[in-house]
């Protein structure tokens, strides 16, 4: 089984991690600081490493080369005190697992980890096709630990948003992009969606094609967005019987939670609209 690195033992996040992947029966280890961290790899390989919290980007990307001169394959989740659009596309061009600023969930980073060591084939998952503060395209496998990489970068991206706008416009695209691999490829890690992020001055969109035929909105007998007024579970009988995932809440969520949703015609293409007041950010600066 791989092991777990955890970067500083005196961050109460990380002691927290740590605790939570112990608790898992998961091998971890602390190490001091960056010079122990590269010491410790030079001596036994760890399949993970997660870097100290109150560290930047920046410096975590510089570690990152280090660590990949001693252990080419290591994984790196990258914890900062902050983030900017530049170095999250930075983190994504050099192949971070992925990039996470507070608040901070030690049990979902720890889960994260966990999966992360058990990966052999993950380093072109995310393929970065464009990207610029403001517009960002990338190319990604149909795998769902690849979707959750995805949304810790997408978050990322989107920090400077109000914060209940952020919460919305991410549990509508983690809805849509779920969707898209689940429907367009059936998670068929062989298949690929492209997902294109973009901040304008008054929205955030985001745009997901998936490799499918498409669907029609009246032949989705297995999505809750289709259930009749006066029966709405009809859809988890369906998806039970399809042997599908629980779920079929995602176009209902999303549609819900952005201010338009749009498809193309054959339904494997879709928008998400988030609109935003300008004035609200103002004081935050631009992504765009």
């Amino acid at each position: 089984m791989s092991r777990v690195l955890v970067i500083g033992s005196k961050a109460q996040v990380s002691r927290e991690i740590g605790e939570a992947l112990s608790a898992a029966d998961f091998p971890m280890e602390y190490s001091a600081g960056d010079a122990d961290t590269l010491q410790r790899l030079r001596v036994q390989s760890f399949g993970v490493v997660i870097t100290n919290p109150d560290s930047s980007v920046e410096e975590d990307l510089a570690l990152l080369e280090e660590m990949r001169a001693i252990r080419p394959g290591v994984k790196c989740i990258v914890l900062a005190h902050h983030s900017t659009p530049d170095e999250v596309i930075a983190a994504l061009r050099a192949r971070v697992f992925a990039c996470i600023t507070p608040p901070f969930d030690p049990v979902e980073v720890a889960n994260l980890a966990r999966h992360a060591a058990s990966e052999s084939q993950w380093r072109d998952d995310i393929q970065v096709l464009s990207a610029r503060p403001g517009w960002v395209s990338v190319r990604v496998n149909c795998r769902l630990l690849t979707a959750e990489r995805l949304i810790t970068f997408a978050k990322e991206l989107s920090t400077q948003l109000p914060e209940d706008t952020r919460q919305e416009i991410m549990q509508a695209f983690r809805e849509i992009l779920l969707n898209a691999m689940e429907h367009g490829a059936a998670f068929n890690p062989e298949q690929v969606v492209e997902v294109t992020g973009v901040r304008t001055g008054r929205a955030m969109v985001f745009y997901v094609r998936d490799p499918g035929a498409g669907f029609r909105r009246e032949a989705l007998t297995n999505a809750a967005i289709a259930n009749p007024a006066d029966d709405p579970t009809a859809h988890i009988v369906q998806r039970e019987a399809e042997g599908l995932r629980p779920g079929g809440y995602g176009l209902l969520l999303a549609s819900g939670t952005v201010d338009e949703l749009i498809y193309n015609e054959v339904g494997n293409e879709v928008l998400l609209i988030k609109y935003v007041d300008s004035a609200s950010v103002g004081d935050k600066g631009s992504v765009s």
